[in-house]
């Protein structure tokens, strides 16, 4: 009995094996909150281990610099929101004006959230004044990623017209972040889904 208590004793302070993945999420996730809260430029390394709760050399062997880790970030928050969207896509297969609008109402549930401070990607790539940094590079890359997926679903309702309309609620989204992080849910925000309607309206012709 004393040696199974002992052996339970040390099973309790054995190291945790983690994933690279799973050290990976962990950083990520420091990172999402702390430059959340704050900003990117704000946060430096030293701070953002200490938070982890994993080592400096973990750390820097998972990401190299602050930048890179500045730059997965942003990666990652596109890939979720890109596969929402794409989930979206897949439900309303068929319907691309209600696809487009689900997107349209997807970002005012986000600004409308407690807690909202404006777009990730905008907020942290304008930290940065290099357009090759990570940051602007990931953010580009999503910007340019939604877009085409706008683009997609535009040219589906309105034939030879689709780009401009993809514009047109490229822009609306980045308004109502913008709008949102500054003037709140109740501003101009507020009327994003109802001027998108009315530019799909126009475009098909039923305006």
């Amino acid at each position: 009995m004393t040696a199974a208590l002992k052996l339970d004793a040390a099973d309790t302070t054995a190291p945790v094996r983690r994933s690279r993945a799973e050290r990976q999420a962990i950083v990520l996730d420091t990172a999402e909150r702390l430059f959340a809260g704050r900003s990117s430029r704000s946060v430096g390394m030293d701070e953002l281990v200490r938070e982890t709760g994993l080592g400096k050399m973990t750390v820097y062997r998972l990401f190299k610099s602050k930048d890179d880790l500045v730059g997965a970030y942003l990666a990652r928050k596109a890939a979720t929101v890109l596969a929402f969207v794409d989930a979206e896509l897949v439900r309303l297969e068929g319907d691309p004006r209600a696809a487009l609008l689900s997107v349209v109402d997807a970002v005012e549930r986000d600004v409308t959230r407690t807690g909202f401070r404006g777009c990730p990607f905008n907020n942290v790539s304008s930290e940065y004044d290099d357009p090759q940094h990570p940051a602007r590079s990931a953010a580009a890359d999503y910007k340019f990623e939604l877009y085409s997926r706008l683009e997609r679903l535009s040219e589906q309702i309105a034939p030879g017209r689709g780009e401009d309309l993809a514009a047109q609620l490229h822009l609306i989204i980045d308004g109502m972040y913008l709008s949102g992080g500054l003037l709140g849910p109740d501003g101009p925000a507020s009327h994003g889904r109802q001027l998108a309607e009315r530019l799909i309206g126009i475009a098909t012709g039923e305006a």
